[in-house]
């Protein structure tokens, strides 16, 4: 699948897509800075261009905002104007000074004044002062403000209204508090694998929000600072709903938790023998933008690949792919969807292979030097084939999920309430079932780097295990999934917690919304990102635990390879007759 999609890249460019975006065509489909062949039934076309190297549009503010492209006839020409023209006269002085005509080919520079076609065929006058872009040179106005037409109510609406003004200029106030906050994020996963300090410090930033609060009722009476008392009022009142979720949940639920709680603490003590893990979710992400990157890339040459077609309204000359060539954007869709898949599959695989690897080596001290590196590269050498045929399911499933969604968007306010139901209800089926794969494929790669065995026997091996412990995997999954959505509530209001404190301290600073706003926002994806990958240790170790306890009892010759914590646990459980 990625050698055919690479000769799709090698496709447009060996077609002429690729250098048609990169060095612009005009509309009579020469490619400008080259020399050109004939295009059959087109005039002006088949020019040498070799010396004309920029991409001038008679007319750039004639934008198509839907079709997201600029309706106007485009010429290849030497020299970009710097100046604004008023007159003919001026595009004649340019022509004759320069050596570019900024006019239709077939119109003589020195003639421009009084030829009848310069209305049609000449720029709109008066024509702004341009410079060419760094890469793709495209001769573009100094000012871009006839691009940003239908920005303009929302440049009149920053510009008449006083909210948003002050907002913007809050945030502009504190940017190097939003950007010391957005680092503190970065290290506040780390409070949620303790569960009772997280408690603690709950409780700790309740009273004093609620403390800063009465403070600011009690001292200050300016409008603006009754705004930001307003906005104490609301994080108190968010704290103090946590904070009772938790002792709730620590009091009514400390039985059934036991098991879920030793392995989250199992996991902590993963993440302090294999530090690289937290670097994991910044490597795939790097990956996963590598990849968009290219895909972007190789759509963008797909734009100006194809067959010259002239524009019924226009009459420029176009590219588009006509025939079977157009289900080649088909297929590199499908693409994005399976290679992302297939990364992130790689980072659910590395993971398992250096949990189990720390799972099933007694001697914590006789671990390998770096076993993510080695679990990297088993899965190059041994598990690709595995990670592979997993995302293809997940595509398999995600590909019609989103062409119902897309018809649904349609369709919106034109079908019947009945189909709109059933269009809902197989949407939802499908991403549930989406959901149950992706579960079940993540176990499938733990059993893969326990046993070395094939996807489908894994798969098979996982869901065994999964269905013998169902009652387990019921209370880990219900349990731990709500502990990791508080940690992940806990990060954002500890953040936002800090972010108070410090604009409370700074009291210059006469908006706090915003800035707040665009922390918790950064917060809650840091805590995503790190908290999903701590959620992805914790099944792999649970899987390790069913089959250490499937195949072990304790006895000599049969001892558990678990940790002590998570041993005591399951005793406490065994002879309570839990789950």
């Amino acid at each position: 699948f990625i050698k055919l999609s690479g000769s799709i890249f090698g496709f447009t460019i060996a077609t002429g897509g690729a250098a048609r975006l990169v060095f612009g065509y005009d509309s009579y489909g020469n490619t400008c800075g080259q020399r050109n062949e004939q295009i059959e039934g087109v005039r002006l076309s088949g020019l040498d261009q070799t010396d004309k190297k920029y991409v001038f549009f008679l007319d750039p503010c004639n934008i198509d905002i839907v079709q997201r492209k600029i309706k106007s006839m485009a010429l290849c020409v030497s020299v970009c104007p710097d100046e604004e023209l008023k007159t003919y006269q001026d595009l004649k002085r340019f022509a004759v000074h320069n050596g570019s005509e900024l006019c239709s080919y077939e119109l003589a520079g020195h003639k421009y004044p009084s030829l009848p076609e310069r209305f049609d065929k000449c720029p709109k006058l008066p024509v702004p002062p341009s410079k060419s872009l760094p890469v793709f040179n495209r001769c573009t106005p100094v000012d871009i403000s006839c691009y940003a037409k239908f920005a303009e109510a929302v440049v009149t609406f920053v510009s008449d209204n006083s909210v948003l003004h002050s907002l913007i200029a809050g945030v502009m106030a504190s940017k190097v508090i939003i950007v010391g906050l957005c680092l503190l994020a970065l290290g506040d996963d780390l409070i949620c694998r303790r569960f009772l300090k997280a408690v603690c410090f709950s409780v700790a930033g309740t009273s004093i929000l609620w403390w800063m609060y009465i403070d600011y009722r009690l001292t200050e009476e300016a409008e603006m600072s009754r705004d930001n008392a307003q906005v104490l009022l609301v994080y108190a009142i968010a704290a103090t709903v946590f904070t009772v979720i938790l002792l709730l949940l620590m009091l009514f639920m400390r039985k059934r938790v036991a098991l879920t709680i030793a392995l989250f603490h199992v996991a902590g003590k993963v993440f302090i023998h294999l530090p690289l893990l937290t670097l994991q979710p910044f490597c795939t992400f790097l990956a996963l933008l590598l990849f968009w990157f290219y895909w972007s890339l190789v759509l963008l040459f797909l734009g100006t690949t194809g067959n010259p077609v002239q524009n019924e309204e226009t009459g420029l000359t176009e590219f588009r792919l006509t025939g079977p060539l157009q289900y080649m954007t088909w297929y590199h869709a499908v693409g994005l969807i399976w290679i992302s898949e297939f990364i992130l599959a790689c980072q659910q695989m590395t993971v398992a292979g250096a949990v189990v690897t720390y799972y099933f080596t007694r001697d914590k001290n006789k671990l390998p030097v770096t076993p993510i590196l080695s679990s990297s590269l088993r899965l190059m050498r041994y598990h690709l084939g595995t990670v592979a045929k997993g995302s293809f399911i997940i595509t398999l499933v995600k590909i019609p999920r989103l062409f119902l969604m897309y018809v649904h968007n349609q369709l919106k306010g034109k079908e019947n309430a009945c189909a709109r139901c059933m269009l809902k209800t197989c949407i939802c089926c499908l991403w549930c079932l989406e959901k149950c794969l992706n579960y079940l494929n993540q176990n499938a790669y733990a059993a893969t780097a326990i046993n070395s065995t094939s996807f489908c026997t894994s798969a098979r091996d996982a869901f065994v295990i999964l269905v013998e412990n169902a009652l387990r995997v019921a209370a880990i999954n219900a349990v731990g999934d709500f502990v990791l959505f508080l940690g992940k509530i806990l990060i954002v209001t500890s953040t936002a917690f800090a972010g108070v404190l410090l604009l409370n301290y700074q009291r210059d600073y006469a908006e706090w919304v915003l800035p707040l706003i665009i922390v918790c926002l950064f917060a809650f994806l840091v805590a995503h990102c790190f908290l999903s990958m701590f959620e992805i240790v914790v099944d792999v170790l649970f899987l390790c635990f069913a089959i250490d306890t499937k195949y072990n009892d304790g006895t000599p010759g049969r001892e558990f390879y678990m940790d002590k914590a998570l041993m005591v646990s399951y005793a406490k459980i065994w002879y309570t007759g839990g789950i």
